[in-house]
């Protein structure tokens, strides 16, 4: 074991959480050094922009928070998505809304985003480190293993950012947790996620299609958009915005997921363009012609059993075609994870109650926000709170 330099801050994850802390605490004129147990710097954030960088949303702070729900997290923490725009056009992106409000760089990308946020936080004189993963204390220094062998390194506080359980791949693997007491962890479970269904061999020629326009439907949550049949079920934006909801109801044994296949028609309608003569066309076509149901959503709809004969009854399954989920999609796959250590464990600072300099961040909070820009949003706002706090604790 050899001994590393000292830092005032060590912030240990390198998300959007972590190098927002580090960010604040250099800010503040701390030392800081960024600790990565992967070879390069934030994987999950640029997996995030994959098919889109949904930084934030184009609404006012208080109807912003209330997409979070209630709880200790908005309490706590300024929520405001204008901090958001203004930080990201600060490192030069230029930001678009969509249609639905969303917030994106024009680049669409992380990476032109993230490569200008690292090279500003080289200029504030943060340090960087990567395969340094983290594996405890020892006499008060951290401890790290790298290729070589392992570290100590010594802090005046350090801020965790190491997300959830989700993506293993990427970083979040959850093994942070054994360094805490479990009393202090709630046990993680999928968010955002993709369901699992039993599909038949009929279903494989869809696989890998969307299903839209569609409005899914769970208990009172109902969302129109659209989703994605997969081998292994549904998943999508569709899904991801009901994911909460149909998850704690499977959990319950209550609803489970219904799609209505034609949202732009009331019952009433589609009830009068069936009940219109079809001649000799089979009711497949009937279907395609009278309500434009075309097979991808004819095969979703003949999944759920036989149809019925009654144009009025057919009409009401149109309108809600139940879907066989058996459950959400496991843990690693899901975007993100509820879960985590409890605010309880925290004080106002985002600090640990029972040691003293340790700050937390990130997904690995108890929070369980949806997509939309919420998870990032709420992953920056956080690490921007620690690292200001772990630089007020190391001076006072």
């Amino acid at each position: 074991m050899t001994q590393s330099t000292d830092f005032d801050i060590c912030v240990i994850g390198s998300g959007p959480a972590g190098l927002a802390a580090a960010e604040a605490a250099a800010r503040a004129g701390a030392s800081v050094c960024v600790f990565e147990a992967k070879p390069s710097l934030g994987r999950k954030f640029l997996m995030a922009g994959k098919s889109g960088l949904n930084l934030t949303m184009n609404l006012p702070a208080d109807a912003f928070a209330e997409g979070y729900g209630k709880g200790p997290l908005t309490d706590l923490i300024s929520l405001d998505p204008n901090r958001i725009t203004r930080w990201a056009e600060g490192l030069g992106q230029a930001l678009f809304t969509g249609s639905s409000g969303r917030v994106f760089p024009k680049a669409m990308k992380a990476s032109p985003l993230l490569r200008a946020w690292l090279r500003q936080l080289g200029e504030l004189g943060v340090e960087m480190r990567t395969r340094h993963r983290w594996t405890g204390w020892q006499d008060g220094a951290l401890t790290f293993e790298i290729p070589q062998g392992d570290v100590l390194v010594q802090a005046k506080a350090v801020v965790l950012a190491m997300g959830g359980a989700s993506w293993s791949r990427l970083g979040s693997d959850g093994v942070w947790t054994q360094y805490f007491d479990p009393a202090q962890i709630a046990p993680f479970r999928p968010s955002n996620m993709g369901f699992s269904c039993n599909w038949s061999s009929y279903m494989e020629p869809h696989f890998g299609k969307p299903l839209k326009p569609v409005r899914l439907m769970v208990g009172e949550q109902s969302v129109q958009g659209e989703c994605v049949i997969s081998r292994n079920g549904v998943e999508g934006s569709g899904i991801y915005t009901v994911s909460q909801t149909l998850r704690d109801a499977l959990e319950a044994g209550a609803d489970t997921l219904f799609i209505d296949l034609v949202p732009a028609m009331t019952l009433e309608d589609v009830q009068t363009r069936l009940t219109k003569p079809r001649g000799k066309t089979s009711l497949s076509n009937h279907l395609r012609k009278a309500v434009r149901l075309d097979p991808v959503k004819r095969a979703v709809l003949m999944e759920a059993g036989p149809l019925p004969r009654d144009m009025d009854a057919l009409a009401a399954r149109l309108k809600a075609v139940p879907i066989p989920v058996t459950g959400p999609r496991p843990l690693d796959e899901a975007i993100s994870t509820d879960g985590g250590l409890l605010f309880e464990a925290l004080d106002a600072d985002l600090m640990v109650r029972d040691r003293a300099g340790l700050f937390c961040a990130g997904e690995m909070l108890n929070w369980d926000a949806p997509t939309g820009g919420y998870l990032i949003t709420a992953c920056l706002a956080t690490g921007w709170k620690a690292g200001e706090a772990a630089a007020r604790f190391i001076n006072r």
